[in-house]
């Protein structure tokens, strides 16, 4: 995290005037990410930030406002859009969580999320992937850049593996047969994400235990169909081929309601009204691209603090 805590105005202005050329580069970024999707025909929609329902999940807190709260994802109105007829959809969303600060994470950020009927989480990966290219050769970038003097290589295809085989290979063990939850989150982090290297990687087949509000793999129900890209040590993305069972995801909230009751004592609400739609929402794919990563990727920036012009520590 940056040290840009603010003592002075002059501070505060020579802390902007730094910050000026990576937020000129942010706002080209999302100029061309509109366009990249208008030009494949989805339409751009604004779900509301004060939400009256969010999923229940066990390790995203959000911020409650006078009874609502704030947006954690736009995934549950997105939805209720798909629900009603709307078939290619994408946002650029504001959202806070409660506990997410440091250099990679600020309670509030911005989520770029798109959803396609008739997909699947595969095509929401490729997708990313050709997003992700496009975006740096429109920046003027060559395929092969650096990021915190790492030698990154754009060039398509992405790497591909599976939870299992990554796992199995770099932390001699498989999370899709073993539950354990925290060492999976230690071992990601410490052994499986730095033997992606220079590469791009997309890691696919989650174990069912963490399919969250993805479907399970028809055939092999041990896994979901969800998947997630990694870039130079970074998390950019999380896509799933979406659950469009209304039992089965009441299921599944349910049993995290209560976990987040045992684990933490918070009471969590079932979200009716995403329930009540997904009864008529398609078989689709949706992804949540972490805007502010990709940003700092394509603008060699060391921290979130980099590409915002007012993190929470300078608001």
């Amino acid at each position: 995290m940056t040290d840009d805590s603010t003592g002075s105005p002059q501070d505060e202005r020579d802390r902007l005037i730094r910050r000026k050329a990576n937020l000129e580069r942010r706002a080209l970024i999302y100029e061309y990410t509109r366009a990249f999707f208008r030009d494949q025909g989805f339409l751009e929609v604004e779900t509301p930030v004060r939400m009256s329902e969010v999923a229940p999940e066990q390790y995203i807190v959000p911020f409650n406002s006078e009874g609502w709260f704030l947006s954690t994802s736009p995934e549950l109105y997105m939805k209720r859009l798909l629900a009603a007829g709307y078939d290619k959809l994408f946002q650029f969303s504001r959202c806070f969580r409660r506990g997410e600060r440091g250099q990679f994470h600020n309670p509030e950020f911005t989520l770029l999320e798109w959803y396609s009927a008739g997909a699947d989480y595969l095509q929401m990966l490729n997708d990313t992937e050709r997003l992700v290219t496009h975006l740096a050769s429109q920046m003027g970038m060559d395929t092969k850049i650096k990021y915190l003097n790492q030698d990154i290589n754009l060039a398509v295809p992405w790497r591909r593996t599976t939870v299992r085989d990554a796992f199995n290979s770099a932390a001699g063990w498989d999370p899709v047969t073993e539950t354990d939850p925290l060492r999976f989150d230690s071992d990601l982090v410490n052994k499986v994400v730095p033997t992606f290297s220079g590469r791009p990687t997309m890691l696919l087949e989650y174990p069912s235990a963490m399919a969250s509000l993805a479907r399970l793999k028809p055939g092999a129900t041990e896994v979901a169909e969800r998947g997630e890209i990694f870039i130079a040590g970074l998390e950019i993305a999380n896509a799933f081929s979406e659950l469009a069972d209304p039992r089965e995801q009441e299921e599944r909230f349910r049993d995290e309601i209560a976990h987040i009751q045992k684990a933490s004592g918070r009471k969590a609400e079932m979200p009716v009204k995403f329930l009540d739609a997904l009864r008529h929402m398609p078989e689709c794919g949706g992804i949540a691209l972490g805007m502010d990563r990709l940003v700092m990727l394509l603008c060699d920036a060391g921290s979130i603090d980099d590409v915002i012009a007012f993190p929470s520590d300078s608001a």
